[in-house]
């Protein structure tokens, strides 16, 4: 069952606590991690609310759930961006919609990416989601992969890569969770090492709800939190 808005606020402050003590312990400050909530299946009310406790990110799985919350969303203050599997016959739909899009894993998507943004007359920034645990089941690059399809698609109009994304399997043990985001941060920091044009390497985007803290440890600064916020949720 979803969390009423009282369990949400005590949630949120919680979540800030954890994070900022972890930024901490690695040597960074809270304000350097971003919190992204992960909003699937949560409606806009409640995601208004955690808006307005201080929330400045959100991002959605679903094109047609996005389109159908969006004139509700209050993103006066608030960055709204794309964080699922997106399919380029639906790129349009949200393009001009979005700040930021977490999943390219393709030079086809990034291509469309690219077409969309520019017949609206936009810049879009984008992040390269890599399957880090090379899982037939999920998008995403595979790693030996990724340095060509960054080189593919840098010059590619009115897009910017800031970053990576990852969803490393689901693990039994926290070392085996840590060892697949110590992967993910030393790829991050070798191609930040390279200076690419057009590759910034802002964002390494990995965490969700239940191993955010052990994300930012191995060097995550953004991670996806949905159901230690929001309260467990039926997926459908």
């Amino acid at each position: 069952m979803a969390s009423s808005l009282i369990d949400v606020e005590y949630n949120y402050k919680k979540i800030c606590d954890n994070i900022a003590n972890a930024a901490i312990k690695c040597g960074k400050k809270p304000e350097d991690i971003t919190l992204l909530a992960a909003t699937k299946t949560v409606d806009a009310l409640t995601i208004n609310h955690a808006i307005s406790l201080g929330l400045k990110y959100i991002g959605e799985n679903r094109v047609q759930e996005l389109l159908s919350k969006y004139d509700d969303y209050n993103l006066n203050d608030c960055s709204l961006q794309f964080i699922g599997h997106l399919q380029t016959n639906k790129v349009r739909q949200i393009i001009d919609k979005v700040d930021l899009i977490q999943s390219v894993d393709s030079l086809k998507l990034a291509s469309e990416i690219s077409r969309q943004a520019q017949l609206k007359n936009r810049e879009i920034d984008i992040l390269v989601e890599v399957n880090i645990g090379r899982e037939e089941n999920k998008s995403g690059i595979m790693p030996e992969l990724l340095n060509d399809l960054l080189y593919q698609i840098k010059d590619l109009p009115s897009i910017h890569i800031k970053g990576l994304m990852a969803i490393p399997p689901i693990c039994d043990n926290t070392q085996k969770i840590c060892k697949y985001f110590d992967n993910m941060h030393k790829m991050f920091i070798d191609i930040k090492g390279e200076n690419i044009d057009n590759i910034s390497m802002d964002v390494l985007s990995m965490g969700m709800s239940d191993d955010y803290v052990e994300a930012i440890l191995s060097g995550s600064n953004m991670v996806r939190v949905g159901s230690a916020l929001f309260g467990a949720r039926n997926y459908t």
